[in-house]
């Protein structure tokens, strides 16, 4: 039996060691895994701000959970029916710990946008190529999409309809309320020409056309909503297919640089934004006539391809756009702008041009565009890099990160120093046993030689 004995003490030692090992390695693992922000009440991230005591305060995202109020009623349910509950929250931000912050989101060191160029609502500037979200600010407040929510509707055009396929215009195209190209009852248009003038010139009467074609209203929105699910757009449910105001509308600035993404990767959809003008058929009574790009970038923006502009009384004013310079093809998301100081355009310019210097240095990206819903695609082992700056704000306030809790590890503050002094004193403990069972048996083994 002693031999055996023998045998299992360095195997014991080997197996204690690994133990030890493993738990020093487990303690910075820990302490390198992405910070996460302070989680409101119900669960979105919020900030913190320093108190006049110096203790740093939970202060709730704005619209965390819901758009800002009506100010119209277009938003009231049908006669019968109740108002939609707000989408959940996911647990973890979507695209990072970071998209989950309030106020400026900027890279480490870098410089904030100048406030006084910039005042929409929320906005997010990203890179289409890498899906690298470079800079924000309240990436995942809840906002109105208005016309901006065509682009989602374009996409599930593209996925489900022969572009070449004859569409009908009917009066109920023609009354449709809003901007409106102007299709009329008899007209013969091909999926085609409603899709370029749908993004061109935001029609309403397009829109719907569309969304009967798909199969209907509710139809085309149950489309829109489950391809919003589909690309991880969790904040995003269309009320309508054109983007006007209805009940339970709700999308965000990072929701909207997914469709937009999205949507830039079909050809069709690309070759739509970037085009100035097309010519549009009549119908019975009405000759043919041009449709021109309503967006005010297109060919005075150095390098851009092409956007989305939108506004209702309630949404405010809406943009999307991109543009592409020294190999980058970056994209900006504008939602709930005002004219003032310039119009949201002009806004979305500033916000690329601060992109694109942001790029010429090398700013590590803030966040992550996800490729589709954060539950279909694979957890990377590191997560993603999401360290977390104080950054000024619009209005020149700072939005503190998070506090000194947040960078402990799973093993607390003393947790590395007590396990690696715990695995050398039972290394000691070990070495000093196993050396007196072997004096022991060597004294064994003189006292039978001399027996």
């Amino acid at each position: 039996m002693r031999p055996a004995a023998r045998r299992s003490v360095p195997a014991l030692l080997v197996s204690l060691c690994a133990l030890v090992v493993a738990a020093l390695l487990a303690a910075p693992g820990a302490l390198a895994a992405p910070r996460r922000s302070q989680q409101g009440t119900e669960g979105q991230a919020t900030p913190t701000e320093q108190s006049p005591t110096g203790q740093r305060t939970s202060v709730p995202c704005p619209n965390h959970d819901r758009p800002p109020a009506p100010v119209d009623t277009s938003e009231e349910p049908k006669p019968g029916q109740r108002s939609p509950e707000p989408l959940p929250i996911p647990e973890e931000p979507v695209g990072g710990t970071r998209m989950g912050e309030c106020g400026l989101v900027v890279p480490s060191g870098a410089d904030a946008p100048p406030a006084g160029d910039v005042t929409a609502a929320s906005w997010v500037l990203s890179d289409l190529d890498t899906g690298d979200v470079i800079a924000a600010k309240d990436p995942h407040t809840r906002e109105r999409p208005a016309s901006l929510i065509k682009a989602l509707l374009a996409v599930v055009v593209i996925r489900n309809l022969d572009l070449d396929e004859q569409v009908v215009g009917t009066q109920e195209d023609a009354e449709q309320e809003g901007t409106r190209i102007g299709l009329g009852p008899g007209g013969e248009y091909t999926v085609r020409q409603l899709l370029f003038s749908l993004v061109m010139r935001s029609g309403n009467d397009a829109a719907h056309a569309l969304a009967v074609k798909l199969g209907g209203v509710d139809e085309a929105l149950e489309k829109m909503n489950a391809l919003a699910r589909e690309l991880g757009a969790l904040d995003t449910r269309a009320a309508t297919p054109s983007g006007l105001d209805g009940p339970g509308m709700s999308t965000s600035a990072y929701d909207l640089s997914l469709v937009f993404r999205a949507a830039m990767k079909h050809r069709e959809f690309a070759e739509a934004v970037a085009t100035k003008s097309i010519d549009f058929p009549g119908y019975p009574g009405k000759a043919g006539f041009k449709v021109y790009n309503d967006n005010k970038l297109l060919g005075t923006y150095e390098g851009f391809l092409g956007g989305k502009t939108g506004f209702t009384d309630d949404a405010r004013h809406t943009y999307l756009g991109a543009a592409e310079r020294d190999g980058h093809r970056l994209a900006v998301v504008v939602l709930r702008g005002e004219l003032n100081p310039a119009p949201v355009a002009t806004q979305a310019a500033k916000l690329l041009d601060y992109g694109f210097a942001l790029k010429a240095d090398r700013a590590a990206p803030v966040g992550k565009l996800v490729d589709k819903a954060p539950d279909a695609q694979p957890k990377p082992e590191g997560g993603l890099e999401t360290e977390t700056t104080d950054a000024a704000t619009a209005d020149g306030t700072t939005a503190i990160g998070p506090t000194a809790d947040a960078d402990r590890s799973a093993f607390g503050s003393y947790g590395v120093p007590l396990v690696a002094a715990a695995g050398v004193g039972l290394l000691v403990a070990l070495v000093m046993w196993l050396r007196k069972k072997r004096a022991k048996a060597a004294r064994a083994a003189r006292m039978a030689a001399q027996g």
